[in-house]
C-alpha cells in the first residue's frame, strides 16, 4: 500500500545517522542544547529574550505571516520561504512545506530543487541532509508515482522547547554568534492516492532556524528527535 511504503520510508529516515555532532565544535560557541532530550546535541541557538538596543526585535509569534509565494519548477508548486523575521512563524510555513508533497507532479529531484531554497546559505550551519531525510527515495517516489500519491499538511500550534529555553536563560550572550531558533511544530499531515486511498496523522517537528538581525530567516536543519 502506498501509505505503508511513506510509513517505510519514515522509519528509514528517523534511523539514519544525523550529522549534528559533526558541528559539535564550530567556532567554540556550540551550546550544548537541549540535552534532555535524546539526539539533540550542539545546535547553535537563539533564545527569545529582547534582542539588543540596536537590532530590532523579531515579531512576535502571533504576528501574521503573508501566504508563501509559490514558485513552479517543471509543473511542481513548490512554496518559496516567506519574509519574515519571526521565527515561529518561519518553523511553521517551513514545516507545511516539509510535510507536502505531490508525486503525481514532479520528480523528487526537482521537489528537492524547491526545499533547497529555504535553506541557509550559510554553509558551516545548514544541515541539508537533515532536509533530505524527510523526502523519500527517488525509488519509493517513483513507486508513489505509480500509486498517484500526494501529501498534504495543516500545520496548527509553533512554540520554543522548554528545554531549549531553558539552556539558554542560563548562557544568553551565546546566541549572538548564528542566532538560530530551535522551534517545535505540530499538525497533521495528510495521504491520498489513486483510487479510494487516504488517511491522515497527527505529526510533530524540531526544526533549528536562523534568523539574524534585520535579515530574513532560513531553514538551518531539522532535528533528529522531537523536542516537547
Amino acid at each position: 500500500m502506498p501509505k505503508e511504503r511513506l510509513s517505510s520510508a519514515r522509519a528509514r529516515r528517523h534511523g539514519a545517522p544525523f550529522l549534528v555532532l559533526r558541528r559539535a565544535s564550530i567556532g567554540g560557541v556550540v551550546l550544548a542544547v537541549l540535552l534532555a532530550v535524546a539526539g539533540l546535541v550542539a545546535y547553535i541557538t537563539r533564545t527569545e529574550s529582547p534582542a539588543p538596543a540596536n537590532t530590532a526585535p523579531a515579531p512576535s509569534p502571533s504576528s501574521a505571516l503573508p501566504s508563501p509565494a509559490v514558485t513552479t519548477h517543471h509543473g511542481s508548486a513548490v512554496a518559496a520561504p516567506p519574509r519574515t523575521t519571526d521565527p515561529i512563524a518561519f518553523a511553521k510555513a517551513a514545516t507545511k512545506v516539509l510535510w507536502t508533497y505531490d508525486t503525481r507532479s514532479s520528480s523528487q529531484a526537482e521537489h528537492l530543487v524547491g526545499l533547497k531554497r529555504w535553506l541557509t546559505g550559510e554553509k558551516k550551519y545548514a544541515d541539508w541532509k537533515s532536509v533530505t531525510e524527510q523526502v523519500p527515495t527517488p525509488v519509493l517516489w517513483s513507486r508513489m508515482h505509480d500509486n498517484g500519491q500526494h501529501v498534504g499538511a495543516t500545520v496548527g500550534e509553533g512554540h520554543f522547547p522548554q528545554a531549549f529555553k531553558t539552556a539558554l536563560a542560563q548562557d544568553p550572550g551565546a546566541i549572538t554568534e548564528a542566532y538560530v531558533y530551535a522551534v517545535t511544530v505540530t499538525g497533521k499531515q495528510s495521504i491520498a492516492w489513486k483510487g479510494s486511498g487516504a488517511g491522515a496523522e497527527s505529526r510533530s517537528t524540531t526544526l533549528a532556524v536562523q534568523c539574524r538581525p534585520r535579515h530574513d530567516c532560513a531553514l538551518v536543519g531539522v532535528l533528529p528527535n522531537v523536542s516537547p
